[in-house]
């Protein structure tokens, strides 16, 4: 892992310490607990999207799985919240196995129907399943994850806990990226077939790669059910998969970073523009919030048409030029 990295995630660990001092408010501290699962979800599909090159617009399925295995097991079987964690993730891994093996053999547009129709489907057993999931009425009273005898039952200690497994997941990524896989996942995105010419068995990363995203966003669904103590079909619909594609392609597809800060601005925009429609109510300007998806969809045309890398390539391009440009004009100054 490169040295950035390291003062990255020191970063990162210093901001989560600071923000529960800085706000008092509960409930934005409950958004910044969504906006941690978000994260943890974006980063397993960049890591699937941006370096293995391969589209999936049904992760919402695999967030959904691991809710619902949290919520079952520990409602209706009684197990500890951490042994249903790690039974959905280990659920979403075998699934991601029976829908990898065959949808990763196609390419472009046709794995991005195949993945969605997945999600579809997964989204109807959730609503069609009553007698499992509990239908469009969920499953209520899911039990608070404890850690060390400590029940994880404010927003504050809860925001601790995801921030930190965001943190662990965020160094997993960034070593598998600096590694030997890491290198082969990004032959495979360059050419598949140059990968597998050099003796890259592309077949098998992909599995891997798909199985590891898919245990990410599982975590993060187990983490939601934890944390909000109910569950229904709703959040887990084909459109928050395409909204987590979208905070990938916000931040930047090839960058885990970028896909940690396009998860980060598009989860607070929501809350952003609830205060901007109260805003403009109070002037007398009517604005409805079905206006976000309006929004969302500019914000991710404006990015692709203009900064196609995402914003933190778009960054880093606009400092080097700007670097570059301050040290034309020394030059001509001095000569």
């Amino acid at each position: 892992m490169a040295q950035r990295d390291y003062f990255g995630l020191i970063i990162v660990a210093v901001i989560v310490t600071l923000i529960p001092r800085l706000i008092e408010n509960e409930y934005y501290i409950g958004i910044l607990v969504f906006t941690a699962l978000n994260c943890l979800t974006c980063m397993g599909l960049c890591l699937l999207m941006g370096y293995a090159g391969q589209i999936s617009l049904g992760h919402s399925a695999f967030y959904g799985i691991g809710a619902y295995a949290t919520g079952i097991l520990t409602v209706t079987l009684a197990w500890s919240p951490w042994i249903a964690l790690g039974a959905g993730a280990c659920f979403a891994a075998l699934v991601a196995v029976v829908v990898g093996v065959p949808s990763l053999r196609l390419k472009g547009h046709y794995l991005a129907m195949a993945t969605l129709g997945f999600g579809a489907i997964v989204h109807i057993v959730f609503v069609a399943a009553v007698d499992l999931t509990g239908g469009p009425n969920g499953i209520a009273r899911i039990p608070h994850l404890d850690l060390f005898g400590i029940e994880l039952s404010t927003d504050k200690s809860f925001f601790y806990f995801s921030w930190a497994v965001v943190i662990l997941g965020l160094f997993f990524a960034l070593n598998l990226i600096h590694s030997r896989v890491g290198r082969g996942l990004r032959a495979i995105h360059g050419s598949q077939d140059a990968a597998g010419s050099l003796g890259v068995n592309t077949a098998r990363y992909k599995i891997q790669i798909f199985i590891l995203s898919a245990v990410y966003a599982s975590v993060a669904g187990s983490l939601y059910a934890s944390f909000v103590n109910y569950i229904d079909p709703g959040p887990f619909d084909v459109m928050h998969s395409v909204l987590l594609v979208t905070m990938v392609a916000v931040g930047g597809m090839h960058n885990i970073w970028g896909a940690l800060i396009g998860a980060v601005l598009l989860s607070i925009l929501p809350e952003f523009l609830s205060e901007l429609s109260d805003y403009f109510g109070g002037v007398g300007i009517s604005y409805n919030p079905d206006y976000d998806m309006l929004i969302y969809g500019g914000i991710l045309l404006a990015i692709m048409l203009f900064l196609p890398g995402g914003l933190v390539e778009g960054i880093r391009n606009f400092l080097r030029f700007s670097f570059n440009a301050v040290a034309k004009i020394k030059r001509r100054a001095f000569s």
